[in-house]
């Protein structure tokens, strides 16, 4: 394996980014990435980020994979969405045994995907479970060879399994993506081209093997600082990085406007005095932001351990810099979108698809700003149990 490969994903994003935009009007239209263009990702380990070394994943720092995401999602919201979902759901890897491992992601074009836990339960019986229903938003789902379930297990008794701490367990089974119904219903005004659309199963056997819980960090089998960090909370790093990226390329595209836009009866846009400053301080809010979350993340890289978890402050903080970057991205969006004039809402232009993109992306349980209140509790030694 090339070690430069594996040592510069941002720099592998950054050289894939002209390709991503060429297949952008395709992949919104068609809900979907060309063969081509994925054989390219997968080419480029982009979705092994977060998979162990162990199964030929690349384990990278979390900030390294901020920016990496950031960077395609500058080039297509709805890739870069799609790859970090698909590298978040890796994050199940070393809570697998081995054997299930290999038989996943030995493949090099292995991709997961999922949708969050619903009412549906997995019925336990001999061997494994069964389960039947129905589950949404499983962004990638149509370039996934693997997809899974989340849910609550019901015991042969009829009781709910329930965890070490006496609440009904929620348990991840996974199966070849083959044995998915897929309901075509994501029919949103953004990031369209996720296709983040629900599936069905009719009474599936998942072998006991296929199946584990995220709940426990002690059941954890493989080792990594990358690993001391909470699946929730580098799911919002993600989410971030894909915000970030997006209100760049806004920011980018209102610029190369300005230089050459004068609307009717006034100077060009990029003379005016309000839009210069309204500009610098939309590129410090932006840097300030994603600066404040690579610093929070690479502080608690540092003091992570191999095998424990990090505290619930610690989460505490990267879900403030999370939030705090999603809000400031989508703050900046809106200055490019507003500031653009008439150009911003043609169909077509560079910003009305980020536009339509950044805001779907905003309604998203990890743009919340109610995250800002529970950190506010943590912070104040209200809450000593969130998060983590």
């Amino acid at each position: 394996m090339d070690v430069v490969l594996k040592a510069e994903p941002v720099a592998r994003a950054r050289r894939l980014g002209p390709v991503i935009a060429a297949a952008a009007d395709e992949i919104e239209r068609m809900q979907l990435v060309p063969p081509s263009l994925l054989g390219e990702l997968h080419a480029s380990r982009l979705f092994r980020m977060f998979l162990p070394r162990a199964v030929d994943g690349d384990e990278v720092e979390p900030w390294v994979y901020f920016g990496a995401i950031e960077e395609i999602s500058r080039h297509d919201g709805s890739v870069g969405w799609n790859m970090f979902v698909a590298n978040s759901a890796a994050l199940i890897a070393p809570f697998l045994e081995r054997e299930t491992l290999d038989t996943i992601f030995a493949d090099p074009s292995a991709i997961v995907a999922w949708g969050p836990p619903n009412a549906c339960k997995a019925r336990a019986v001999p061997g494994g479970y069964r389960i039947t229903g129905e589950w949404g938003f499983a962004s990638g789902c149509r370039q996934a060879n693997w997809m899974g379930v989340h849910g609550n297990v019901v015991e042969a008794d009829g009781s709910l399994r329930l965890n070490d701490a006496g609440r009904p367990t929620v348990r991840t089974l996974l199966f070849p993506a083959a044995h998915a119904v897929h309901v075509e219903n994501w029919n949103t005004i953004g990031l369209r081209g996720t296709a983040s659309e629900g599936y069905r199963l009719d009474d599936l056997f998942v072998p006991e093997a296929f199946s584990t819980t995220r709940e426990d960090t002690a059941l954890r089998r493989l080792p990594g600082r990358l690993y001391a960090f909470p699946m929730q909370e580098l799911y919002a790093v993600g989410v971030a990085a894909v915000a970030a990226g997006i209100a760049r390329a806004m920011l980018e595209a209102f610029c190369r406007l300005a230089v050459q836009k004068a609307p009717r009866g006034m100077q060009r846009l990029a003379a005016d005095a309000v839009v210069q400053a309204g500009v610098a301080r939309m590129e410090a809010r932006l840097g300030a932001a994603r600066a404040y979350l690579v610093d929070i993340l690479s502080d608690i890289w540092a003091g992570a351990d191999e095998r424990g978890v990090i505290g619930v402050r610690d989460c505490a903080r990267v879900r403030l810099a999370c939030t705090h970057a999603i809000q400031e991205a989508i703050a900046v969006a809106h200055f490019a979108y507003r500031t653009a004039g008439v150009d911003a809402i043609l169909s077509g232009m560079p910003l009305e698809r980020r536009f339509r993109d950044i805001h779907t992306l905003s309604q998203q349980i990890q743009a919340r700003e109610a995250h800002f209140t529970a950190v506010g509790r943590i912070l104040l030694d209200e809450e000593t149990e969130a998060f983590c």
